[in-house]
């Protein structure tokens, strides 16, 4: 299976991890930060790529020594890198992140300038990535993927996936709302429900659902989504159980609980991919929360959105059949 990703990639500022020694002769009361790279789309594609599926990203870079180096770190990946453009003179947006006690996250961003927010406008190579996304079995955007892009932009992308869809390709899509991207919560219901309507797997977050839309409880998001035509849609909520609903039926997926929350920076990307790797390579829709909810666990354990390859344990393989593409098992309602 071949999945391509859409988004930004960024220069990540992260806390160093505590017993860091620092420089002695700094001395400004702060702790120093280490230097990665991030994006909520990639940090997917690369958790999906270490699962074993054929993963693309499609972004536009420039021509600096830190674009270099996200090229760099994405062949590392084993990322397919050929539809990237890099624009002459232009180089890729930054955040911080600033962590509490408990390990939620804080993010601040310099992105006003990336390049990624040309992505198939006219002057860029836009045909190149249309034909590069013909040949995948499946899509995965995000809210930010689509908030990033101008509006000509946006509509072309939408009546591709129209097509896409068409030709027997799947679409699954993250609603991921940063309101600070938009300039409405009026305009971003509008553009995220054209795409939500292009969508084949949702996987939405109860939160962004509640900051974009008022909903109250979580089943006015399942409801609201079901109406977009959506087939599998899944909403995660923290620690809560995730929901799944499929083929008429609710299904509720426990969360184990995670003792070593350092930082959740990624959690729900890591979730995103732990689903798709697993959901791509055959298992079922509830197998797949399990390998979300694995690779989520993971990577709330350390600092940053990805962690060294070394150190990171594919949660994929338990949810796989060993005979193959496993059938959706019949889910339990409630």
């Amino acid at each position: 299976m071949k999945l391509a990703a859409l988004g930004e990639v960024m220069v990540e500022l992260a806390p160093q991890a505590a017993g860091h020694t620092p420089d002695p002769s700094v001395r400004t009361g702060k702790p120093l930060l280490r230097q990665s790279f991030a994006g909520d789309t990639f940090n997917t594609a690369v958790y999906i790529a270490r699962s074993g599926v054929e993963v693309s990203y499609l972004t536009l870079l420039g021509d600096d020594p830190y674009s270099e180096e996200i090229l760099t770190l994405l062949h590392s990946e084993r990322i397919d890198v050929s539809a990237i453009e890099q624009l002459p003179g232009r180089c890729p947006g930054l955040y911080m992140i600033q962590n509490s006690a408990d390990g939620e996250r804080y993010f601040t961003y310099w992105r006003g300038e990336s390049p990624a927010r040309a992505l198939l406008t006219p002057g860029t190579q836009c045909q190149l990535v249309k034909s590069h996304l013909q040949k995948m079995d499946c899509i995965y955007l995000s809210g930010i993927s689509i908030a990033i892009m101008q509006r000509d932009a946006r509509a072309a992308l939408l009546e591709f996936l129209r097509e896409y869809r068409q030709a027997g390709g799947r679409v699954a899509f993250d609603s991921n709302y940063r309101p600070r991207l938009w300039e409405s919560p009026d305009t971003a219901r509008r553009v995220v429900l054209d795409f939500l309507q292009q969508t084949d797997i949702a996987l939405l977050t109860f939160e962004d659902e509640q900051a974009l839309w008022g909903d109250k409880r979580p089943l006015q998001s399942l409801k609201r989504n079901s109406r977009a035509g959506i087939s599998e849609l899944v909403l995660k909520r923290g620690a809560e159980p995730v929901l799944l609903q499929q083929g008429g039926a609710l299904t509720a997926v426990e969360v184990p609980p995670v003792s070593n929350v350092v930082d959740t920076t990624g959690a729900g990307d890591a979730f995103n991919a732990g689903y798709l790797g697993a959901r791509l390579q055959g298992a079922s829709a509830h197998d797949s929360i399990a390998a979300g909810n694995r690779c989520a666990a993971q990577v709330i354990g350390y600092r940053g959105a990805i962690i060294p390859r070394d150190q990171y344990n594919d949660c994929t393989r338990e949810s796989l059949s060993p005979v193959g593409i496993a059938a959706d098992t019949a889910d339990t309602r409630v």
